[in-house]
C-alpha cells in the first residue's frame, strides 16, 4: 500500500511532502514520545502523533518513515512543513482522535 492510498481511504488532508505520496507503507507506529519512536519505529511505517514541531521530521527522516499523521486537527509548525517538503516525507492531518484514526488504519492494513 502507498501513502496516497491511505490519504484516499482515510480521507486525510495532505499538509506537505506531496512528492512522497508514493512511499510504501508497511505498518504504523503510534506514540507522542520522540525517544520511543526513535527507538522502536521501523522503516516505511506511518507515525501517528500530536507532536507538530520540527523534531518530528528529524525522527521521521532518521527512521525513513513513510509519513506522519497529525491527529485532532493539530497543525504542523512552518519549519516542520519545510522539513517535510525537503525530505519528501508527507505530513497528513485528520480531525479524528489518535484512537479513532489508529483503529481505522489498523483495519485497512489488516485487510490489505
Amino acid at each position: 500500500m502507498k501513502v496516497f492510498d491511505l490519504v484516499e481511504k482515510l480521507e486525510l488532508k495532505v499538509v506537505s511532502g506531496k512528492k512522497g505520496l508514493d512511499r510504501q507503507v508497511d505498518g504504523a507506529y503510534v506514540s507522542d514520545l520522540l525517544s520511543d519512536v526513535m527507538g522502536h519505529a521501523r522503516e516505511n511505517q506511518v507515525w501517528i502523533t500530536l507532536q507538530v514541531h520540527q523534531n518530528v521530521m528529524a525522527i521521521a527522516s532518521l527512521k525513513d518513515l513513510a509519513a506522519v499523521i497529525l491527529v485532532k486537527g493539530f497543525e504542523a509548525a512552518e519549519n516542520t512543513i519545510r522539513h517535510s517538503n525537503d525530505e519528501q516525507i508527507p505530513i497528513l492531518s485528520t480531525s479524528l482522535s489518535t484512537f479513532e484514526i489508529t483503529g481505522k488504519l489498523y483495519e485497512i492494513l489488516k485487510s490489505d
